[in-house]
């Protein structure tokens, strides 16, 4: 399956994105223009996971505490050619962005891999309602049915679940209050950094037909599901290439689980 075709990489990503109305304007827009793609109820479980929209601070970011810790990733794991890469991510603030997690190494499910604040809807919950209740329960960051800009596409991922990502929106300069138990680090990427001329990369691995995304941030490569819905968010919201899909692309290996 060939992944999407016709990305634009005429951006350059040191040119910060405004957190402004006109940017809440052009995401709104961009969303509803999009036809969306659902999955219907089967038998995956069903988890909703936040875009949220945030401002930052260029050089707010000079380290990477989780790197600084100690906790590299083993990037002998990820596949295609990662020279340049050493895991680490600093120095991507700046303008608007989005926050991104690196997930409490004690987990038992993918401890210390990336993630969107989110997780499983409780029965009788709705996407935006589960995603607005995961962002304050893990980020300590409270936002109203307001903040929903709209949504992208389900995304079903090898483990078994069917992802609902929901865009929000944060206005003014919001504090963080990540739960230690869940979250290791909580990072703010400027979107700009979506936007890199290298970004999105394609992998082909010998387990699957569908090639693996990769979307470099810092100097890591985030992968699906995060990655597949982050690539989506770029082209829709952002590009502006309404009924863009991304469910044709893969998962690492080590993500399978």
């Amino acid at each position: 399956m060939a992944p999407p075709a016709e990305i634009p990489h005429d951006v350059n990503p040191h040119d910060v994105i405004l957190h402004d109305d006109a940017l809440r304007d052009l995401l709104t827009r961009n969303l509803a223009a999009h036809e969306l793609l659902p999955v219907p109820q089967g038998a995956e479980k069903r988890a909703a996971v936040a875009i949220v929209v945030v401002t930052s601070i260029a050089g707010s970011d000079p380290d990477d505490p989780y790197w600084s810790a100690n906790l590299p990733d083993n990037m002998s794991s990820v596949p295609g050619d990662v020279t340049g890469f050493d895991g680490s991510v600093d120095q991507v603030a700046g303008g608007a962005a989005f926050l991104i997690c690196r997930r409490a190494a004690t987990l038992t499910n993918h401890g210390g891999q990336w993630a969107l604040p989110g997780g499983r809807m409780d029965p009788g919950e709705t996407a935006e309602e589960t995603a607005l209740r995961e962002l304050d329960e893990e980020l300590g960051l409270a936002l109203g049915h307001d903040a929903v800009l709209g949504r992208l596409d389900d995304y079903v991922t090898r483990s078994g679940y069917t992802i609902t990502p929901v865009v929000l929106w944060a206005a003014g300069d919001v504090e963080l209050r990540p739960d230690p138990s869940e979250v290791a680090h909580a990072y703010r990427v400027g979107l700009a950094e979506l936007q890199r001329a290298d970004s999105p990369r394609f992998v082909n691995i010998p387990e699957s037909v569908r090639p693996v995304v990769q979307l470099p941030i810092g100097r890591n490569l985030i992968h699906a599901p995060t990655g597949a819905v982050l690539l989506q968010f770029r082209l829709v919201a952002l590009d502006g290439m309404a009924n863009e899909r991304v469910n044709g692309l893969e998962q690492p290996v080590f993500a399978w689980k």
